[in-house]
């Protein structure tokens, strides 16, 4: 609220800088906004309108077992009494406490239509019933004991609690989300259990870090459940500087029905996601056809979730089906993380995880001491009476005299026996059938009781370590209640390891798996044939154009297009055209130089090898995985000169390099003798005094070298006969063998 300003005593106008005035005016917004409206204490993890209603509850002693009272009727109370706001705001913040998957531990026990997790409201307030629930009793213990600071309240007719007392961990434990001016704040629930054991090491280690404590807190328990597939470097790093996200997975399993039959059923979504508006998007995404792997949606769900994905086919993988509607929709979600929050209920702050818990440890220890001097003050005034008392039993007949005879009976007591005004007033209070033998027995023993007590406090009060051992006494008893074997404190959100991209194919992950056979023309034309097509003789093609290369592959498969200027390009087999007409150019596809031309086409295979090499004689290994790329450039592989050209690219499957150049030359070496490299210009492997290489084949030395003839037939040379052609690369090599075709070809 901004300060009144009183009007000018003067008759006139008061001039004020239109600039001040809005700095002055907004700032005083800004500040109330973060104060009183959007950002949770670090010490109880509540806003004002959720303390003003648990208070306003407790004032309604709708204590956890208590009979319910209507949500109208709480409202009312805390709208007249505390929150001057509109009873609506008031209603929806009562309803999401009680919302099981809205509060990871509810704080209040709603009877009646509260919303669902598929988005729907709750009923009106007239028809729904509240109560407290026992982790919000523990939020407000002790609270009549002197526990916390109270206020004001805005029409100054009541008192307001500043913060509760908080013996539960209700910041990380239910989390909070805001929005104030120029910043926010949003922190997932967490797993009470995990918090009291990193808050119980904390106190023995005063300086533990947010990675220490890491030990204790996994990460976030969300009331939805799910699976957070971040690397714990990441979580690590959030924690530490109290900013960052999780990434939050729906659980869900396979699910056979008989006779190869299947489909996957989805048991847990991610926390905020509305189940209603998921399913929905899901089914506009089928009728647009992006799922093609998915042929029906159902949403089976009674009070679990049972979303039920039927796939296309049998065939069909559950990984990938499951992997494609992560991608495309809600069930991969992000969960943020920004702890932003009023430090000592004043200055807005972003803390990392041990400050966050050195908060509400502090506030713990400042309720103890301010609890113990409530009721070491309640003690000296019960032992102040006591004491009186007992002083009547010395001299009972006396006593009895000064009430019957004496006008001022009060003065005198005060006087004969030397007594506060207090102990008089208590004697003249005590009822005559207290004056028996068996009440002055009791007085003692609660004398000696209330002594005893006393000590203690008093030992508690001038000892820290005492008073740490108490609030770990407290915080042991909270993890009991919410302990992991415990219904409401077993851990719901579990944590995998992040899938590798390389792991996933998207391509195949969208596209229904079948046999196709790739045709590239002599002018760069392609086209996919449905199924294996061995016999391609009757194949049409435009003009005077004709078969250049076949491949028979799947859909699914990636095709590399090597190019003579060196260069490889990634083409997805299920993009190519279809084998009704001609085909299209790969020109349209790629980015392909000038003057340059295809060398030849192979379908990808990971973790193979193959050996590239320019028509001068120079080449290397390189891994399939290093071929790939995702853009119409392509990636350049092999370094040329002006004239240099790419004429290579063979499996490399064996022991033992053949290259057999124009010339008319064969040489075999050991491939060891090849490097493997990403790019470059690559070794000499065969010398050419004229010409250039012809063709080259990796073999195994043990199987012999094999060949096929213009004839079809097939030639093999054993590695005894290959004796004379062994050897180093960068040699010029000899005559091949008897029966080596003439167009200087391996065939096969």
């Amino acid at each position: 609220m901004g300060k009144p300003v009183d009007p000018p005593d003067h008759d006139g106008v008061e001039s004020v800088g239109l600039k001040d005035a809005l700095e002055e005016r907004y700032l005083a917004y800004a500040l109330s906004t973060i104060m009183h409206r959007a950002l949770p204490d670090a010490r109880d993890g509540l806003k004002p309108v959720h303390r003003r209603i648990l208070h306003g509850m407790r004032l309604l002693r709708l204590e956890p077992g208590a009979a319910f009272k209507k949500s109208a009727r709480v409202v009312g109370d805390v709208m007249g009494q505390f929150h001057p706001h509109g009873d609506q705001a008031i209603y929806d913040a009562l309803v999401r406490l009680a919302q099981d998957f809205s509060q990871r531990y509810p704080l209040v026990d709603g009877q009646g239509n509260f919303g669902n997790i598929d988005g729907d409201s709750a009923a009106a307030m007239r028809y729904t019933e509240a109560r407290l629930t026992e982790v919000a009793r523990l939020l407000l213990q002790d609270i009549d004991e002197d526990a916390v600071d109270f206020r004001e309240t805005y029409d100054e007719a009541n008192r307001e609690p500043v913060v509760l007392p908080a013996a539960f961990p209700n910041l990380l434990a239910n989390g909070s989300q805001g929005i104030a001016v120029g910043m926010a704040t949003s922190i997932p629930p967490h797993n009470a259990a995990e918090i009291c054991d990193a808050a119980l090491y904390l106190i023995t280690h005063k300086d533990a870090s947010s990675d220490q404590l890491l030990t204790f807190v996994q990460g976030p328990d969300l009331p939805t459940g799910g699976i957070i597939i971040d690397d714990r470097a990441s979580i690590a790093e959030a924690y530490r500087t109290g900013r960052g996200s999780f990434r939050v997975r729906a659980r869900w399993h396979r699910e056979e029905l008989g006779r190869g039959g299947w489909v996957a059923v989805v048991t847990e979504i991610p926390y905020g996601i509305a189940k209603a508006r998921l399913i929905e998007k899901i089914a506009e995404l089928l009728q647009d056809k992006k799922l093609p792997l998915v042929a029906d949606v159902r949403d089976e769900s009674a009070e679990d979730i049972r979303v039920v994905f039927e796939p296309r086919s049998r065939t069909v993988d559950d990984t990938l089906l499951m992997e494609s509607l992560f991608r495309l929709t809600e069930l991969d979600a992000r969960v943020s993380l920004n702890m932003n929050v009023l430090t000592s209920g004043q200055v807005p702050k972003v803390l990392g995880l041990a400050e966050v818990l050195r908060e509400w440890l502090d506030h713990r220890r400042d309720v103890l001491q301010r609890r113990s001097r409530h009721r070491h003050g309640v003690i000296e005034r019960r032992l102040e009476i006591v004491n009186g008392l007992l002083i009547v039993y010395l001299d009972l007949d006396r006593v009895i005299k000064i009430i019957r005879e004496e006008d001022e009976p009060k003065a005198e007591l005060i006087k004969v026996f030397t007594l506060t005004d207090v102990q008089a007033e208590a004697i003249l209070n005590t009822r005559l059938r207290s004056l028996r033998r068996l009440e002055e027995m009791e007085l003692k023993r609660e004398l000696d009781s209330l002594t005893t007590e006393k000590a203690d406090i008093e030992a508690l009060l001038a000892s820290e370590p005492l008073q740490w051992k108490r609030v770990t006494q407290e915080i042991r008893a909270v993890r009991k209640t919410f302990g992991p074997e415990t219904p409401l404190g077993r851990r719901r959100t579990t944590f995998a390891a992040p899938p590798a991209a390389s792991d996933i194919d998207l391509t195949q992950a969208m596209v229904e798996r079948e046999p196709i056979t790739v045709v590239i023309s002599e002018k760069g034309w392609i086209r996919a044939l449905k199924g294996v097509v061995s016999d391609l003789s009757g194949l049409q093609f435009k003009g005077d154009d004709r078969l250049k290369l076949s491949l028979a592959t799947e859909t699914t498969a990636k095709i590399l297009v090597f190019a003579t200027n060196g260069k490889v390009f990634t083409l997805d087999a299920a993009k190519l055209p279809g084998g009704r007409g001609y085909g299209d150019p790969i020109r349209l596809m790629v980015d392909l130089d000038d003057g340059a031309d295809i060398v030849t086409a192979i379908a990808f295979q990971p973790d193979t090898k193959l050996l590239v090499a320019s028509h001068e004689g120079r080449g290397f290994l390189v891994r399939s995985e290093d071929l790939t790329g995702n853009t119409r450039k392509g990636k350049q592989l092999l370094n040329l000169d002006a004239t240099g050209r790419l004429a290579l690219v063979i499996q490399a499957e064996g022991t033992h390099v053949a290259i057999i150049g124009e010339n008319r030359k064969l040489i075999v070496f050991p491939i060891t003798q090849a490097p493997e490299m990403t790019r470059g210009r690559g070794v000499r492997l065969q010398k050419y005094r004229d010409g250039g290489i012809s063709d080259g084949k990796v073999f195994n030395l043990a199987d012999g070298l094999t060949w096929k003839d213009t004839s079809g037939r097939t030639w093999t040379v054993s590695e005894e006969d290959l004796r004379d052609w062994i050897g180093n690369r960068a040699e010029a090599g000899r005559l091949p063998p008897k029966g080596f075709p003439k167009n200087n070809r391996f065939g096969d």
